[in-house]
């Protein structure tokens, strides 16, 4: 991707802050102008206090010099703030962006890409796309404005010496072009090894127990430090061949000023210019080439930057693999039918699904078993829209699914998946994560119904106790109780459970199963046929489907009977 396709493709995300932008640049050129008053201040003084050692001849241009000063530091504090403020809303709004379009695509996106790679990409590419857009963009202007105004002035005080100095523009644009391809090089690389050191720190810190039960803490230290060299390597070129750059640029720099100023003693010795004019003439380079230089270091910050572009863009060219319809269905309530029509499935082809076919009606409970792969956690996936069938149709009460809002259908359905997923924040948090709006004796009623109230009011802080997602605080049964509450106080009309009861003992495993609430559309996936008891209906995915006509409260009461 080059530059100006990298930065065409994120201008648009401006929209909005391009006023403020065009506020930065006019403090930079009010500041521009102070410094070129001050430059020419400086030669009067020279001139005419200095050389003639006049006190009188000193006041007035001091006093115009200083005032002239502290009016272009106030606007040069203005303007930078203001370039950073608003750099920062748009680091804001792009990280925004890309996560929202990363929070649609579908979970085995996430398959294909390392956590910490993701996070990278949402952190360091993202400010790095930010240097190119706004603070380049920005760079780009002031720079040129600045030698505009500084030639100007140089050429005004002594042309022919001024044409001496842009001699050294065109080679300024060579260093950067040469130096350019090599530091988008090692730039990308940099960028790739950022990403694996993240993942390497995430995955083993999330690890820690089986790596130091596995006696695999040095392994580990050596996957990242492999991880590590590999960055170092990228860092350490690129920084050689950054300041190589620097180093080039200084001496041209050198060259070209102590040229002119040969000339201009030689002007001086023949009475054809003032000390004063060549020192005015020799600070205005001093003021022309840091932006010349400028130029073409954000040519290469540009440059660097395009390899974060490269690696977000094909982040936001992953396209969700569900869209909500043109005109969708509304249905004015739900009550819980659902249908798998010879729904087929095909995923990297393979055949995940073939020729199914079920009908839960409302308020009945079914659970789905069979062996391993054979497609129980897609039909999951399938009912909330992560995926739609290759073959076949999904039916909510009479309605194809792809008829629906996604938004809307979700908001039906609630999944309690197999892994438990703990949120950062408090006990009260976590359980209305899918209700934020909840009132306090609704939050009681699900925890009462997950019997999770009684050991959540039993610690300390009760409701308020904070958790991580790696907190020792809870037994895993506890945290299983906390995530089913979280589901139960949703109170949707369809229930959809994935191995809920995957690392629970027998009676807690029962217990949890005897929590669900009657009267929902309740899709149970387990291998534990024990749970098959409780069930309206269970379908064996291998080929056997059976049912009872025994309600499930006789199931329940069944159990009990049993226990005692």
């Amino acid at each position: 991707m080059t530059i100006r396709q990298a930065f065409g493709r994120f201008w648009p995300l401006t929209r909005g802050d391009r006023r403020w932008y065009v506020l930065v640049c006019c403090c930079v050129i009010v500041a521009a102008v102070c410094e070129t008053v001050a430059i020419l201040l400086f030669g009067n003084l020279t001139d005419h206090a200095l050389q003639q050692g006049s006190l009188r001849a000193f006041w007035h241009p001091a006093s115009a010099w200083l005032a002239v000063a502290v009016v272009g530091a106030i606007i040069g504090y203005l303007g930078n703030s203001l370039a950073f403020w608003s750099g920062e809303r748009f680091v804001r709004r792009l990280r925004a962006h890309v996560f929202g379009h990363v929070q649609e695509l579908p979970p085995d996106f996430f398959q294909r890409y390392r956590r910490g790679d993701l996070v990278e990409r949402l952190s360091g590419d993202v400010e790095a796309i930010e240097q190119l857009v706004v603070s380049s963009t920005i760079g780009v202007l002031s720079a040129v404005f600045r030698v505009v105004l500084f030639a100007a002035a140089a050429f005004w005080l002594r042309w022919d010496l001024a044409l001496v100095t842009f001699v050294l523009a065109p080679l300024l644009w060579l260093a950067a072009k040469v130096f350019s391809g090599p530091i988008r090089r090692f730039a990308r690389s940099e960028r790739i090894a950022d990403g694996a050191i993240t993942s390497v720190l995430e995955e083993s810190l999330g690890t820690i127990e089986l790596t130091q039960a596995y006696n695999r803490s040095p392994a580990e230290e050596q996957r990242l430090d492999r991880e590590a060299v590999a960055w170092m390597r990228a860092s350490v070129s690129g920084a050689r061949r950054s300041e190589l750059y620097e180093q080039v640029v200084e001496v041209l720099e050198t060259l070209c000023v102590l040229g002119v100023i040969g000339l201009g003693v030689w002007e001086i010795s023949h009475g054809r210019m003032t000390l004063g004019a060549l020192l005015s003439f020799t600070a205005f380079l001093g003021y022309l080439y840091p932006p010349l230089r400028s130029l073409g270091e954000l040519n290469l910050t540009a440059t660097a930057a395009t390899a974060a572009t490269e690696r977000l863009d094909e982040l936001l060219s992953a396209e969700p693999t569900v869209t909500d319809p043109e005109h969708p269905v509304e249905l004015a309530t739900v009550h819980g039918r659902v249908e798998f029509d010879r729904v087929g499935f095909r995923y990297r082809d393979v055949d995940v699904l073939e020729d199914f076919g079920l009908t839960v009606e409302p308020g009945e409970f079914v659970v789905l078993t069979g062996p391993s792969g054979i497609g129980k956690s897609t039909i999951a996936k399938l009912l909330l829209r992560f995926h739609d069938p290759t073959a076949g149709e999904i039916r909510l009460d009479g309605v194809p699914l792809t008829s629906l809002q996604v938004r809307r259908l979700r908001e039906s359905i609630t999944l309690l998946p197999q892994q438990t997923h703990v949120l950062a924040g408090t006990i009260r948090a976590n359980i209305t994560y899918g209700r934020p709006g909840a009132t306090p004796a609704e939050i009681l009623a699900a925890a009462r119904s997950a019997n999770a109230h009684d050991f959540i009011t039993a610690l300390p802080e009760g409701y308020d106790t904070p958790l991580t997602p790696s907190s020792p605080t809870l037994s895993g049964g506890q945290l299983k109780r906390l995530t089913l509450a979280r589901a139960l106080l949703r109170n949707t009309p369809i229930l959809v459970l994935d191995e809920p009861t995957t690392g629970l003992d027998a009676p807690t495993a029962h217990q949890l199963i005897q929590s669900l609430p009657p009267n929902r559309t309740t899709i149970l996936i387990t291998h534990d046929h024990s749970l098959t008891q409780y069930a309206d209906r269970v379908v064996d995915l291998s080929g056997t489907t059976y049912g009872s006509d025994a309600p499930r409260a006789a199931g329940r009461l069944l159990s009990a009977a049993r226990e005692l």
